[in-house]
């Protein structure tokens, strides 16, 4: 079942309007996430606001007395309170505006943030405006541009066909992407051999093939669910040691040749076992907290 939208209003282009849902299309609670206790009451802990400068002693701050502060120089802030926030947010009018449509490789992918599902909400009749959006849309094969307010602040967003639905995904703002120039500036302007070039190729296109996300796991997450597993059981989980890597240094184009005549890489089939996903790994025993 799915769950609540995270954000409900219209969808507007031009004169037409229909009422729309967003539900997020990426999980965020899909990793290993851990809190933090006491060594030994093993009893979560709580986080104290306090100023060290008034000692040891200096009683904590309530959460909701803390105040904003916008550091102008080292020591020197500009205070903020909820009054002067209220009075610069941006009110939602749980509008979607369509301003453009343009080609998707014409957005830059560093500017491509937050997806969301949206699908048409309200009583049936109302529904049809939203299929007349979509099916335009996709005989255009265009990416259509807008303006929404959620959570106080005004995001630009990019809008695409999906299947019976379409796909928001809120987009980056010009300053919050950093140019590349600086960053490749010290890349040399090296002139490869062409045989290296084509030997290289030859290889990409033995590994070329559809992309599949169940072919590539967060090994990282998975360690960790089998570690929590085996702790829950008293279990001692075995060490392994990692292989070290090799410190000689290989010839370019030997290793190329040596990986274009080598064996091609196995290729999973759909018959063959692979490793239980994360939504599929059993939940790790809970044992009682230790009292001291």
């Amino acid at each position: 079942m799915m769950a609540r939208p995270v954000w409900e209003g219209h969808l507007r282009l031009s004169l037409v309007t229909c009422p729309v849902a967003l539900h997020k299309a990426t999980r965020e609670d899909a990793g290993v996430h851990f809190h933090l206790l006491h060594p030994k009451t093993h009893r979560r802990v709580k986080q104290a606001w306090r100023d060290p400068e008034l000692g040891p002693d200096a009683p904590d701050v309530p959460r909701g007395e803390l105040l904003h502060g916008y550091e102008l120089d080292a020591g020197h802030y500009v205070i903020v309170d909820d009054a002067d926030l209220k009075s610069v947010r941006l009110e939602s009018t749980k509008t979607i505006q369509i301003e453009q449509f343009v080609e998707a490789s014409n957005i830059d992918r560093l500017y491509w943030d937050q997806a969301y599902f949206m699908v048409p909400s309200g009583k049936p009749d109302l529904q049809e405006p939203f299929a007349v959006i979509r099916e335009a849309m996709a005989s255009m094969n265009r990416v259509a541009l807008g303006r929404v307010v959620m959570t106080g602040r005004e995001r630009t967003v990019a809008i695409e066909v999906r299947r019976q639905g379409l796909l928001l995904t809120t987009l980056r703002a010009a300053n919050e992407v950093r140019s590349d120039a600086e960053a490749f500036a010290a890349v040399p302007e090296i002139e490869p051999d062409a045989e290296m070039i084509d030997i290289a190729r030859a290889i990409m296109k033995r590994q070329d093939g559809p992309f599949d996300p169940a072919r590539f796991h967060d090994r990282y997450a998975d360690a960790l669910r089998e570690l929590i597993a085996s702790k829950a059981d008293d279990a001692i989980p075995a060490q392994t040691e990692a292989p070290q890597p090799e410190n000689n240094v290989v010839d370019l184009m030997d290793a190329l040749r040596r990986s274009l005549n080598g064996p091609a890489p196995k290729r999973k089939t759909q018959s063959a076992r692979r490793k239980p996903d994360a939504a599929e790994t059993p939940a790790p025993k809970r044992r009682p907290a230790k009292r001291a």
